[in-house]
């Protein structure tokens, strides 16, 4: 195992290709009011997988690839049972 970073967050759009916008949330205590606070930032990650919206990514550290994508998705952790299915006509 190497030790570049991996995050864990679920895909909020897929309307790229080959890229794919992952939304990574962590929770953390206040440091002064001792409240939980939810913070999330997006990744651009390459994807070569196929990911949909809604499905839970596993992303890991690369080179930067473009501009704005330096995140690879290196797997999926769970497919989101709720997507629509299409279904294509037969002809």
């Amino acid at each position: 195992m190497n030790n570049r970073r991996r995050l864990t967050g679920v895909v909020v759009s897929d309307k790229m290709q080959k890229t794919v916008v992952v939304e990574v949330t962590r929770t953390y205590r206040h440091r002064l009011y001792g409240k939980v606070v939810s913070d999330s930032k997006r990744y651009m990650a390459h994807d070569e997988l196929g990911c949909k919206v809604g499905d839970q990514v596993q992303i890991v550290e690369s080179r930067p690839i473009s501009r704005r994508k330096r995140w690879v998705v290196e797997k999926i952790l769970q497919r989101d049972e709720a997507a629509p299915v299409v279904m294509e006509d037969e002809q």
